[in-house]
């Protein structure tokens, strides 16, 4: 006889279950790096308000048991009296099937709690202690508010051995990569500056002259497009580790998102965290950047840090702080690492947002006469940099390379290959269809160009969520332009963004002007 189905729900009572336990229920809903568990109002089993609705509860059977934030659900047609639903990401960390009976009951909470509260009073946590919050961090021991307070205490304040142990103990945790060859370099710019896609020019530069960089990027945080985002208009980001391997093996590169070959997971956790609240603290940030490089086997890095006074670092005297902790940690971890202090005062490229930063890259790789100069030549100063790893390039022999592997049409050969070795993007954007020019209001010269504000305009217009919106950008400083001449091209998919980021840049468009003779 068929085991009895309530009409609208998932599996059957598996054979064996005890009919003391919910049936295991998976929800078709994407609850973002936590684990989210839901339960009927009507349950026939545990009375609801024995367990406060977004409380900790641990269920599972045996072995196989999660902690998970609970939701209390009223549609009587979800979930049947004797079951329990799970998100997707809590029904693939439990590891059950459909159907399994499952035990339900209050979450004891993680011990490691208790270090979140002495970092919450201002105290320096032990190596240790950042060991038990990143485990748990990562195993979904924490709901978001508490992973909020933990991240908000450690941007108040994190000393240089807490952010070494941090390092240390989201490296520890999930995968690490290794490769066979003596040498793997890698690069990371800090961000700030919108446009500054130079990873996508440089890694087919590095690859075509046989060093080996598998660049491995995260998704934005705080700007409008993160390389991740950027590369994913292209050609798939969403590699498995194997995949991944054998692109390397094949083209000696590869631009893939992190998140998804399990390389610090704790940080991916915390970044989701992080980017609501758009907080990118110092403390914070290296550790994210340098566990992500230990995870994925690099063992030559190049730091890039842009300054400028609306860029993400303002002074050159927070460069040279920021600098001197990278270099500690790193050296406490064994990573050979360069930093370079560049110009963060202007944005870099034309095109801010992931389908237009598409476009200014596949530019400069084409070698086309409209590229732009200044994403240009930023990329082949960092390529240079990093070409001079090899000990057969000294002393400026890396620029000279970089620019031959660019203009020779090698590095857009290798780009074209490393694209179709991670297949065809999961969609080909189109330009956000509404679009406004935001115009000036006065003759001048554009003295300046509010970084800052241009990526707020352009994350408001909808990216890097729509990989089609942001801005396209007319004019950079120095340029004279004309009352009424645009400075810029807002693009956007969904009216709400379009009228905000409209409204917005009415309000403030970013650019600065002086009376005068353009200089150049």
């Amino acid at each position: 006889m068929d085991a009895p189905k309530v009409a609208g729900t998932g599996s059957p009572r598996r054979d064996g279950e005890p009919a003391g336990r919910l049936r295991l229920r998976r929800i078709p809903v994407d609850t973002y790096r936590e684990a989210v568990a839901f339960l009927p109002r009507r349950s026939a089993i545990y009375r609801p308000g024995e367990f406060q609705a977004l409380e900790k509860v641990e269920l599972g059977s045996g072995e196989r048991r999660i902690l998970a934030t609970l939701n209390i659900v009223d549609h009587e047609g979800w979930l049947a009296p004797d079951e329990v639903g799970l998100s997707e990401q809590a029904f693939a960390l439990l590891g059950l099937p459909e159907g399994s009976g499952v035990e339900l009951e209050q979450a004891v909470p993680p011990k490691s709690l208790e270090a979140v509260h002495a970092k919450i009073r201002g105290e320096e946590l032990t190596p240790a202690a950042l060991e038990g919050v990143i485990r748990d961090i990562a195993g979904m021991r924490y709901s978001k508010m508490e992973i909020a307070a933990f991240v908000v205490a450690c941007a108040g304040f994190l000393s240089t051995s807490e952010v070494l142990h941090l390092t240390r103990a989201m490296a520890a945790v999930g995968s690490r990569l290794s490769w066979p060859d003596a040498m793997v370099v890698d690069k990371h710019c800090i961000g700030g500056i919108p446009g500054n896609r130079t990873s996508m020019i440089l890694v087919p530069i590095i690859a075509a002259h046989g060093l080996t960089i598998p660049k491995t990027s995260s998704r934005a945080i705080t700007s409008p497009a993160g390389t991740a985002d950027t590369m994913e208009v292209l050609a798939r980001v969403d590699l498995d580790t194997e995949t991944m391997r054998d692109i390397v093996a094949a083209e000696k590169g590869c631009l893939v998102w992190g998140g998804h070959v399990n390389l610090s997971p704790a940080d991916d956790i915390l970044i989701s965290v992080e980017r609501p609240l758009n907080i990118d603290a110092p403390g914070q940030l290296v550790a994210s950047i340098l566990s992500k490089k230990l995870s994925a086997g690099s063992n030559r890095l190049l730091i890039d840090i842009p300054v400028g006074p609306t860029a993400k670092v303002r002074s050159g005297a927070a460069a040279i702080q920021l600098r001197k902790l990278f270099e500690y940690v790193a050296g406490q971890v064994s990573l050979p690492l360069e930093v370079v202090i560049t110009d963060g005062s202007r944005p870099i490229g034309r095109g801010i947002g992931p389908a237009l930063e598409a476009r200014d890259v596949l530019q400069v790789l084409s070698n086309a006469p409209q590229a732009p100069a200044e994403l240009r030549e930023r990329a082949l100063l960092l390529a240079g940099r990093i070409l001079e790893f090899d000990p057969a390039l000294r002393g400026g022999a890396g620029l000279v390379r970089a620019r031959e592997l660019l203009e020779s049409g090698a590095a857009l050969a290798k780009m074209e290959r490393i694209m179709a070795a991670q297949g065809a993007p999961p969609a080909t954007p189109a330009l956000g269809p509404l679009t406004r020019d935001v115009a000036a209001r006065t003759d001048g010269v554009v003295a300046a160009v509010d970084c800052y504000r241009i990526a707020r305009l352009a994350r408001l217009a909808g990216a890097p969520a729509d990989k089609g919106a942001g801005i396209d950008l007319f004019k950079q400083p120095g340029d004279r332009v004309e009352q009424g001449e645009p400075l810029y091209r807002l693009h956007a998919c969904l009216p709400v963004d379009f009228r905000l980021a409209a409204e917005e840049a009415a309000e403030d468009s970013g650019f600065r002007f002086a009376v005068g003779t353009a200089p150049r």
